[in-house]
């Protein structure tokens, strides 16, 4: 289960994402943000309440990045220990901005 909340507030998006992002879950916010991030210049992950990613999300959140570089920045924060260390093994802690 995964609950995503969208602030967005001028050109600047806060993605606040609950629960689990894995293959069941990840096409959801895959088509979420294809619709919201035309536009955006600012895009922030908050992953405070998440609890699991997978290597399905990972790819959620490298397409958003690759989209990110051409039209603003995208960070990511309030990263769980759990979470940062899915990061770290898979190199992702080197490809996005966590703060």
């Amino acid at each position: 289960m995964l609950n995503i909340k969208k602030d967005l507030n001028d050109k600047n998006l806060v993605v606040a994402l609950e629960g689990r992002l894995d293959t069941t879950t990840a096409p959801t916010l895959e088509e979420e943000l294809k619709a919201a991030l035309p536009g955006v210049e600012d895009l922030v992950f908050d992953l405070a309440s998440l609890e699991y990613i997978s290597s399905a999300g990972l790819r959620v959140l490298l397409s958003s990045q690759k989209t990110m570089n051409k039209q603003g920045k995208m960070v990511v924060k309030n990263v769980s220990e759990e979470v940062n260390e899915i990061f770290e093994v898979t190199g992702f802690s080197d490809i996005l901005s966590i703060e």
